[in-house]
């Protein structure tokens, strides 16, 4: 059984994931690098709960006894005594093995640790830490707390032991696991990440404009949200991260970046969280179109 879970990053996916363990009963550490980013999380999942009562989605009762179960921390050290920690720090890979390195020496020999990375490989990060065995990929949708899927992904080296308590745990949380093989991108990205970039390419040949083009996969396709409204959901810079996960990993160029995508990250245009990306969200209650 995973008792306590640990969850290093506080930024829109770690306090999701946080979110949802403490609901489920479990004891959760969430860290940051600093007390204040670690604070902001939790303001955040309280904000989050207090939203889903007042939709009758959860008791009122279950908001402070999930709060009661996070305890915050700015030194991975706290994740000591964890029975699983979870990163779930920017789609970086330099930055992942940093604090799998730093994690590994602080943290129980018996200790699962998993990566919410959504397309990096995970043999190549559990062979960063000391347990290879004991690692594996767990990458939770956005926003946590409403999709339910989880992709798990094993490392030629995990064991089995960790993939099936990787998977009673996401069972115990309410979420429907998919087993994905280890190569870029996964099963979701793999799909997904290749349409958002080919819409972009049509705006970038100029097809269509923004509101053209999610106006037609909202009501041509049924989706629920144009591929560029959810770009910028995303995050483009993560958007971008993962296509050049595929296109250096598969060697293919249907895989190749957009260019618009490039220069709209090298602007520091990354979508809602910057305020700008394909839409602009800084000018009034409903996003104007950049383009």
């Amino acid at each position: 059984m995973i008792n306590k879970v640990g969850v290093v990053g506080a930024g829109q996916m770690g306090t999701g994931i946080a979110h949802v363990a403490a609901l489920a009963g479990v004891d959760v550490t969430l860290s940051d690098l600093s007390m204040e980013r670690a604070e902001g999380g939790k303001s955040l999942i309280e904000k989050n709960l207090h939203r889903q009562a007042s939709k009758g989605k959860i008791d009122d009762a279950l908001v402070q006894a999930a709060l009661g179960r996070i305890t915050l921390a700015d030194d991975l050290s706290a994740h000591g005594s964890d029975d699983l920690v979870i990163e779930a720090a920017t789609e970086d890979e330099a930055v992942k093995t940093s604090i799998f390195k730093a994690l590994c020496p602080v943290i129980s020999s018996e200790t699962l640790v998993a990566s919410n990375t959504s397309s990096i490989s995970i043999t190549r990060l559990a062979a960063s830490t000391d347990r290879p065995e004991k690692f594996i990929g767990m990458h939770f949708m956005n926003p946590v707390p409403v999709m339910k899927l989880v992709e798990l992904i094993p490392g030629i080296a995990t064991a089995d032991e960790t993939f099936e308590r990787s998977l009673a745990f996401t069972k115990a949380l309410k979420k429907t696991p998919v087993i994905s093989e280890d190569f870029p991108a996964f099963i979701v990205n793999r799909i997904l990440m290749p349409m958002i970039n080919e819409a972009i390419y049509t705006l970038y040949e100029g097809v269509g404009n923004v509101e053209s083009i999610d106006t037609a996969m909202r009501l041509g396709a049924n989706h629920p949200m144009g591929p560029l409204t959810l770009a910028d959901f995303i995050g483009l810079d993560t958007c971008l991260s993962i296509m050049q996960v595929l296109y250096e990993g598969l060697a293919d160029t249907k895989y190749r970046p957009c260019p618009l995508l490039v220069k709209y990250v090298e602007a520091g245009w990354l979508g809602l969280k910057s305020g700008r990306g394909f839409y602009d969200y800084q000018s009034g209650d409903v996003p104007v179109p950049t383009r």
